[in-house]
């Protein structure tokens, strides 16, 4: 289940108003198009009624000419002016789904570690997809023709309550079935829709999970519990489709029932009023005409309605991203406090993850800024939920971490990113070049610079065939695991945080390497905090101090020597580790 948020209707509908004021000039002359489409669309209907009733008054066949003439002239018009409307209307959306798209991936890039991790792959993907490409999709398409169809049944309706306020009432009868038939529609399609969009995400997420661990599955033989897991994710999506499409199909039952009743009731009450020369012939064509039209921009707006239903939940996923509430704290909404400076202090800290009992039990820990930290100790015992910690990506569940008196965890993305770096075993090598790649951590950076990154992990760059525009990428030059964690190191030392969190960030490299480059990597940093979480115990050998963590609990603190001196459970790892 995603921990994203959903945009409730208020916010979905300030956003699209935004997005409107943004271009409103451009707008309004849509608006403007739109309305004079609409006006001439009304000249044929009265115009050939003045036809009908200037024949039956005898009129000549120079008068019928000059009128067709106006007729074949309003229509030519009104052709032009609805389609530089639509053109126009095509550039807003186009420009305002950009705008959209644009959002969203600020956005994305603006969530915290700890809340994009929770959410999945498979949510995350389908907001920046499916549901970026259906609001794109209908402000580029939908919103104009629903802006021209809605002034056409404006008016439409306008002009046969003045030919007629009786005829007029006729397609009122209709309008008000298709009304009730909205109301009825739109209190139940949201919901429904929201639901087929989380489904399909869920659907992406196990598909996604599936994919990236298939060889873990081959492994150990768990096709049988991921085809179970397809199987219950498509039938979610499939009972979540099923209930749109019978939402739909009640929805337009109704519309098609309104429809018929104008066209049953016009003729024979058009009929009566001819006769009893309430109307004049001409009215009572051109109200027909009216009417008959008004089934077109209805039916338009109606269809559209349906789409819409669906695009606005998908702008609901969309708009939930955005910084009033997808899962940052309120502190990190409103501009959390600057840190007085670089110390971080662990202060009774507890915490455990979701339906689980505490793997940290009341850990206190003080660093000094410009200190390199080693944490060691057995496998499960909370090394690499204390780097999380540190790094600001989780929050503990009691107790506090803290920079500069300010908790990591209340920072903003963007002044967190500033202030810490944690550098893990995965790595992302990004399509593009080598020097693409590094600059990403510090896009001012000239080309002196990033080789000197490289040369500082251990990396000689003319290695690759072009150097720093060596391509890189699956089509491209690949790069092994071992490289990949030296670019990701180089990256750290571009980006130079205030703190630097390495949990096994040198496991890929050979022991000689990865000692070399952490030696280097803390030249690199000189004055800088760093904390390395390893299992190679030279990484302790070299820090300023140890800190051992058993079972959640930190059992031994200070100098390699000093450890090593005290006989204590860093001493039983250390000659563990020399002997084995």
């Amino acid at each position: 289940m995603s921990t994203l948020p959903i945009a409730t209707t208020r916010q979905v509908r300030r956003a699209a108003t935004a997005l409107v004021r943004a271009d409103g000039r451009a707008f309004a002359v849509v608006l403007g198009l739109n309305a004079a489409a609409a006006l001439l669309g009304l000249a044929g209907p009265w115009l050939l009624g003045r036809i009908i009733d200037r024949v039956a008054d005898g009129a000549t066949a120079a008068d019928i000419d000059r009128l067709g003439l106006l007729l074949l002239g309003c229509a030519l018009v009104q052709i032009l002016t609805s389609r530089q409307a639509s053109y126009l209307a095509h550039r807003f959306g186009e420009r305002a789904a950009a705008k959209v798209r644009e959002q969203l991936l600020d956005r994305v890039f603006a969530l915290p570690a700890g809340t994009a991790e929770r959410a999945g792959a498979g949510d995350l993907t389908s907001r920046g997809t499916a549901d970026a490409t259906a609001v794109g999709e209908t402000l580029r398409d939908a919103a104009p023709h629903l802006l021209i169809a809605g002034a056409q049944a404006l008016f439409l309706l306008g002009a046969v309550l003045a030919v007629s306020p009786l005829l007029g009432a006729c397609g009122l009868v209709g309008i008000v079935g298709i009304v009730l038939g909205s109301r009825w529609y739109l209190r139940r399609s949201r919901p429904a829709y929201l639901a087929d969009r989380g489904a399909t995400a869920g659907l992406a997420e196990t598909l996604s999970a599936t994919a990236h661990g298939a060889r873990t599955v081959d492994a150990l033989g768990l096709r049988e519990q991921r085809l179970a897991a397809g199987r219950e994710a498509v039938g979610a999506a499939h009972r979540a489709r099923t209930r749109t499409l019978y939402l739909r199909l009640r929805f337009f039952a109704v519309i098609n029932a309104s429809y018929a009743v104008p066209t049953v009731l016009v003729l024979p009450v058009a009929a009566v009023l001819v006769a009893g020369h309430t109307v004049s012939l001409g009215a009572a064509v051109s109200a027909a005409l009216y009417l008959h039209r008004l089934a077109d921009p209805l039916d338009t707006i109606v269809i559209l309605l349906e789409g819409l239903q669906s695009s606005t939940a998908a702008y609901a996923r969309v708009e939930g991203l955005a910084p009033a509430g997808a899962g940052l704290p309120a502190q990190a909404r409103t501009g959390a406090d600057e840190p007085a400076d670089d110390r971080i202090r662990v202060t009774g800290v507890r915490y455990a993850y979701p339906d689980g009992p505490d793997v940290l039990h009341g850990l206190d820990l003080d660093l000094t800024p410009g200190e390199r930290l080693a944490v060691v100790g057995p496998s499960g015992s909370g090394k690499t939920t204390l780097g999380r910690l540190l790094a600001g990506v989780d929050r503990p569940r009691t107790g506090g971490v803290t920079v500069g008196g300010v908790p990591l965890a209340d920072l903003s993305p963007e002044r967190l990113r500033r202030q810490v770096v944690l550098v893990t075993q995965e790595h992302h090598v990004f399509l593009g070049t080598l020097r693409d790649n590094l600059r990403m951590a510090a896009p001012a950076a000239d080309d002196t610079a990033l080789t000197a990154a490289l040369d500082a992990v251990g990396w000689q760059h003319d290695e690759l065939p072009a150097g720093l525009d060596t391509e890189l990428g699956p089509t491209a030059t690949r790069l092994d695991g071992a490289r990949a964690q030296q670019l990701a190191l180089a990256r750290v030392i571009l980006a130079d945080p205030h703190t630097l969190v390495l949990d096994e960030a040198t496991a890929l490299l050979d022991p000689a390497t990865a000692r070399h480059t952490e030696r280097a990597l803390a030249a690199a940093l000189t004055g800088r905090t760093v904390i390395a979480i390893a299992h190679r115990l030279h990484t302790a050998h070299d820090a300023d101090r140890v800190a051992v963590l058993t079972h959640g609990r930190l059992t031994d603190l200070g100098p390699h020597e000093d450890l090593l001196a005290a006989g204590g459970p860093y001493a039983d790892l250390w000659h563990t580790w020399r002997t084995t």
